[in-house]
């Protein structure tokens, strides 16, 4: 992974299969923060209900009652943040408000090692240590003094860094990242080239356009959109041979017609994506969970 800047700003960008580099922007302190406040207000509201639960059933013996409060902070935070980064590809609830997810930081899919790892570093780095200091008269001044110390550190490091990486981050190997904004521009077939016929000459199945998202069908209009990359014969060849591969593909595109698989793959998958927006459903990268049997093999 190459890390570049941007009119100040840091970015990371990878090359993926496909062979198209991609470009992410680090999330900035702030927007880190907020997330984070948000995810403590929705765990607290959570904690809060439970801990009247627990009280005013009263099913529970005094001494486990008081033993499952001390637990309860993290019996609730641990599964929210590792369950909802699983479930929404690196984001919580206060990260998808934000704007901002998690990525591996080799370009690959994020791992559940990764997020379980991230995760039960955020509870030594900032909750088992703000449970301490809230624990008023049970800590001697020398043992506050130490984890307000530990608190500064860990608030510390992502400034010390580039990539603004929490030690959860460096051991897991993530990034927070601000979350791409796939756009679709006017429709390319409005603007295909004199090259290309009216009438198809190539033909996709819907398990073909079942692969790809909205994210991969931005990448491969700003491709097609691009008048170096087009006039690269070379360049447009291993992008198909890559297309081909992925959604199997079994047709041959010859040579020389490379840009008309693509423009023709770009328009049938366009109307394919907002079919499925139609029927409320939106299909933003190529991992996408699909319900249809035979597309879970192919990804």
């Amino acid at each position: 992974m190459n890390r570049t800047d941007t009119d100040g700003s840091h970015v990371e960008q990878f090359i993926p299969p496909e062979g198209v580099p991609i470009t992410f922007a680090i999330a900035s302190i702030g927007t880190r923060f907020g997330a984070q406040f948000l995810d403590i207000v929705f765990t607290s509201i959570i904690i809060f209900i439970c801990a009247v639960a627990i009280i005013f059933t009263g099913v529970l013996p005094t001494t486990a009652e008081a033993m499952l409060m001390v637990m309860l902070g993290f019996l609730v935070q641990t599964p929210y943040y590792i369950l909802s980064e699983l479930i929404w590809n690196g984001r919580t609830l206060g990260k998808r408000i934000t704007g901002i997810r998690v990525i591996n930081m080799d370009g690959r899919r994020l791992t559940p090692h990764q997020v379980t790892a991230r995760n039960l570093m955020k509870q030594v780095e900032i909750f088992a240590p703000m449970g301490l200091l809230a624990s008023v008269g049970t800590q001697s001044v020398w043992e506050n003094g130490l984890t307000s110390l530990w608190l500064l550190a860990v608030v510390v490091v992502p400034f010390t860094n580039r990539r603004r990486q929490r030690l959860g981050d460096i051991i897991a190997g993530t990034l927070v990242v601000d979350t791409p904004r796939s756009v679709l521009l006017s429709d390319l077939a409005l603007s295909a080239p004199a090259a290309v016929s009216s009438q198809a000459e190539f033909e996709f199945l819907p398990e073909h356009l079942d692969i790809y998202g909205k994210y991969e069908l931005q990448t491969l209009e700003d491709v097609l959109r691009d008048s170096t990359k087009t006039a690269n014969h070379k360049e447009i060849e291993q992008i198909v041979r890559t297309i081909t591969r992925r959604i199997r593909y079994e047709d041959t595109v010859k040579p020389g017609r490379g840009l008309v698989f693509l423009n023709e793959f770009y328009r049938a998958q366009r109307e394919h994506l907002e079919s499925l927006k139609l029927f409320g459903t939106l299909r933003e990268n190529k991992y996408h969970e699909h319900s249809r049997p035979e597309a879970k093999k192919l990804v």
